[in-house]
């Protein structure tokens, strides 16, 4: 033993004059050579040694640091340190392969600023026949009881729907900014109809467990299931890279509803939290879809815009008529 080396950590017993400590290594099986651990392998190592009880200290030399354990227990040493590498060879896995992202930011903006158009308009009174300002929410807004009754569009027709401008201001930022990300992830169709069926199923399954008389209006379900459909689409697809920290996308997304969703005190907590859950489960839906088919192409994404500007109008027809 070198005697400038100097001795940094001992586990378990005290060196005892007799002791006859040897160097660890491992040899590569193709050259022979023996393998020189960095630092990160170190440290592994030195917690499955702990981990066994097995002796050893930790040696400063010029090189570096090596790993040195008594001769009797060398052997044993080398078993559990080649068992650690084979189980964990090749491991965290790689992250899969990700298509290259489209660039559909500007179709997402057109498609904000229709809504931003769309709340202008019912802010006034055209007279010769156009529904006035409390036609619209009187007809589009989420009614509980009404909704129960039959009135389906209500589910729909609420999100294009705002109290104010500084609402609909609210939404467009923050919808906005993972409306771009989701558009760019899956396609625009894809994206928008994901968003439509989000904020729909949160606002029916809202309905279902408000007063009869409970009444609600804003695209901020929409909003919150989009965030619960990344954060389980994370999940899903990451889950073996994540592993033990797979609870990490969920709780981003908990605490982007829990800042952004419960202030205020016109804030339909109920239809946030439902939206959230909604779009997480169409987030898992939509993983699978995507784990089986691919990413939809231009023709597919098509067809799904056509179905959720189809839905959109359809059920402000059936709203106003």
């Amino acid at each position: 033993m070198p005697t400038s080396a100097t001795v940094l950590a001992m586990e378990d017993k005290e060196e005892m004059p007799s002791t006859d400590w040897r160097l660890l290594s491992l040899t590569e099986p193709a050259s022979g050579r023996a393998t020189k651990p960095g630092k990160a392998k170190i440290k592994s190592w030195t917690l499955v040694l702990a981990a066994r009880k097995i002796p050893f200290r930790l040696e400063k030399i010029p090189s570096g640091t090596r790993i040195m354990v008594p001769a009797d227990n060398l052997q044993d040493a080398l078993d559990q340190i080649r068992l650690f590498e084979k189980e964990n060879r090749n491991w965290p896995p790689p992250l899969p392969e990700t298509a290259p992202l489209h660039d559909n930011t500007l179709n997402t903006l057109c498609l904000l600023f229709l809504l931003a158009t769309f709340h202008n308009i019912t802010q006034f009174d055209f007279g010769a026949g156009m529904p006035n300002p409390d036609d619209w929410i009187n007809q589009g807004n989420a009614h509980a009881g009404k909704i129960l009754d039959g009135e389906w569009w209500r589910v729909v027709t609420a999100l294009t729907l705002h109290a104010d401008l500084l609402h609909l201001l609210g939404n467009l930022v923050f919808g906005g900014v993972f409306m771009v990300r989701l558009a760019r992830e899956l396609g625009s169709g894809l994206a928008w109809f994901l968003l439509l069926a989000a904020g729909a199923t949160g606002n029916l399954v809202n309905a279902w467990l408000q007063h009869p008389d409970h009444r609600a209006v804003g695209a901020s379900t929409a909003v919150f299931g989009i965030i619960g459909l990344f954060s389980l689409l994370s999940l899903v697809r990451y889950r073996k890279p994540l592993w033990k920290r797979w609870p990490l996308p969920i709780a981003a997304a908990c605490g982007l509803v829990a800042l952004l969703g419960v202030g205020g005190e016109r804030t339909d907590l109920g239809a946030h939290l439902w939206g959230f859950f909604c779009g997480g489960g169409l987030g898992v839906l939509t993983a699978l879809f995507l784990k089986r088919y691919g990413r939809p192409g231009p023709l597919p994404n098509l067809f799904f815009a056509a179905g959720a500007g189809a839905l959109l109008l359809g059920s402000w027809y059936a709203a106003l008529t």
